[in-house]
């Protein structure tokens, strides 16, 4: 928030599903001082509407909107909602989706699809080559970006690891492999000859993703609700291997882009070196079949996703919406 130079304000906040008996009492306490420290902050903001994107923290703020008449909305980037979104969708006046899909969990008349919002740089007809030139990459070699998110996949990385040189002998590899194994993988690429080790960048974290996101032809990354926006609007085909864990809410995310053609899923458990090496040397070998998901990805981009979001809260707080051609 400081980055972007916006002001913040935090509450005290728990989760409450799955957790133990002591774990949760305590989370419950949390929440109901979260409360009435989201009472004091709506009371002296006085706001219009409150704007949640779920998770636990948004609970006591938009039952704090709720106890003081000013209205809400909630946004589900996920294609499944989680509890709290859930528990959310009873007190909030508008729910915006990414996807249609969401609508079977949820209070149908509320509900709203948008698309999931994404930088206004991020567009299919953006320049590749410029934005390969800008990560040092090769303008006319193919790419493929391996990311697992801001800590890194482990069972991605691992995977990536014991296919690296293969790998960058079949095309480019930009991998962000988030803190937890960029030192090994840094020292695997070490080791490689020169030519190749060329072909294989490393960054523990990448703060430019939009370019690496419009320089590759293809990307292997969890499932996470980014995935459903970032991707289409990029036209980027996926190898998804959706995290296990977490109530498992990227595999609804998965199956949403696997069935429109954009994607193939791996599981967790399958995935290893040589079922990386083979999905990508099979996809990578296709530029046709590339082509057509890519195709596909671009067909569910929304890119007025973010305008339709500000068009919804203005309309919650009475403002009439000024729309531009």
């Amino acid at each position: 928030m400081a980055r972007a130079g916006l002001p913040f304000a935090g509450i005290r906040a728990g989760g409450v599903r799955g957790m133990g008996p002591l774990t949760l009492a305590r989370n419950l306490s949390r929440l109901a001082v979260g409360y009435t420290q989201a009472e004091g902050i709506l009371g002296r903001f006085k706001p219009d509407v409150v704007f949640a994107t779920g998770g636990y923290v948004g609970v006591p703020v938009v039952v704090a909107a709720r106890r003081q008449g000013i209205p809400s909305l909630v946004y589900l980037p996920d294609v499944e909602p989680g509890w709290a979104v859930k528990a959310l969708a009873r007190l909030v006046d508008r729910i915006c989706v990414t996807s249609d899909e969401s609508r079977q969990y949820l209070p149908a008349d509320k509900v709203v699809e948008t698309g999931y919002p994404v930088r206004p740089e991020l567009n299919a007809s953006a320049d590749k080559a410029a934005a390969r030139a800008a990560l040092g990459l090769d303008p006319t070699q193919p790419t493929v970006l391996i990311f697992g998110g801001s800590r890194g996949a482990r069972r991605i990385n691992q995977a990536a690891l014991g296919a690296a040189e293969k790998l960058a002998m079949l095309s480019q590899v930009v991998h962000v492999t988030g803190e937890l194994d960029a030192q090994a993988v840094q020292e695997r690429v070490a080791g490689m000859l020169g030519t190749v080790r060329r072909r294989y960048h490393v960054y523990p974290y990448l703060h430019e993703m939009v370019h690496a996101l419009r320089a590759a032809d293809l990307v292997v990354s969890r499932a996470g609700a980014a995935t459903l926006g970032e991707y289409p609007a990029a036209g980027l085909p996926a190898i998804l291997v959706p995290l296990p864990i977490s109530g498992g809410h990227q595999w609804p995310n998965a199956r949403f882009l696997a069935d429109a053609g954009g994607a193939t899923i791996v599981p967790d458990e399958e995935l290893d070196s040589a079922r990386l090496l083979s999905e990508v040397t099979m996809l990578l070998g296709d530029p046709t079949g590339l082509a057509e998901r890519a195709r596909a990805m671009r067909g569910l981009a929304r890119p007025d996703a973010a305008r339709r979001i500000g068009e919804e809260l203005l309309a919650l707080a009475k403002v009439r919406p000024e729309v531009t051609a």
